[in-house]
């Protein structure tokens, strides 16, 4: 079996007592990583610090929006779009990937039309944005019993998994240890970057851009 490509990323931090563990087990295993956060989180003092060191680990830092309530797609008006790409941005500051990561709420995992509205996507543009998805969402944040055998299921459905796992209170933490020596063990190869499947926009153009992930 030709080894199996994997992208592991952390929705919904930085959280203080959480993401610093989960950064302890990634540099022991030597896997890079992308952040996600969101960024009214990152007005707490300590939320911000563990931004930095996973920066400073190599970790990349992405735009997950400022409040993480509504999808773009559910209020499209372009005042929205640009305060919850913009201020997170705004907050991420210096430790922002050059290519600007951004990750769309989606809302349980969800991929459809309540991603993106039609002024958001002309905001990831203007802005030169790389907006990026998933293709495998094992639930770790509410299947504490089940999600490390969904991810290996989906891990081996995939030529190339881009991971949603969660650096929450009730996230992966328990088990990404585990999780970890399991797809050690299916000998998957650690990619920090992303296949051209899950890129909507970057740089200012259209990647993959489906009509079903836009509401209007």
């Amino acid at each position: 079996m030709v080894p199996r490509r994997v992208t592991l990323t952390f929705d919904n931090g930085p959280t203080p007592a959480i993401t610093e563990r989960v950064l302890e087990i990634l540099d022991r295993e030597g896997i890079r990583s992308t952040f996600f956060v969101i960024g009214r989180n990152l007005a707490h003092p300590a939320a911000a610090s563990l931004a930095r060191k996973a920066h400073s680990a190599g970790h990349w830092i992405g735009n997950h929006t400022f409040s993480h309530s509504v999808a773009l797609g559910d209020r499209p008006d372009p005042d929205y779009a640009a305060h919850e790409i913009g201020n997170t941005q705004r907050c991420i500051a210096e430790l922002s990937h050059p290519n600007k990561l951004f990750r769309p709420y989606g809302n349980a995992g969800l991929i459809g039309p309540h991603l993106l509205s039609q002024a958001a996507i002309a905001y990831l543009l203007a802005n030169r944005f790389q907006t990026v998805l998933w293709n495998s969402v094992p639930g770790d944040w509410k299947d504490a019993a089940g999600w490390v055998e969904r991810c290996v299921a989906q891990v081996l459905e995939n030529e190339w998994s881009v991971v949603v796992l969660h650096d929450i209170v009730d996230g992966c933490l328990p088990r990404l240890s585990e999780l970890l020596q399991r797809l050690n063990n299916l000998g998957v190869i650690y990619e920090q970057d992303y296949p051209e499947s899950v890129v909507l926009t970057r740089a200012g153009k259209i990647v993959n851009m489906s009509p079903t992930y836009v509401s209007d």
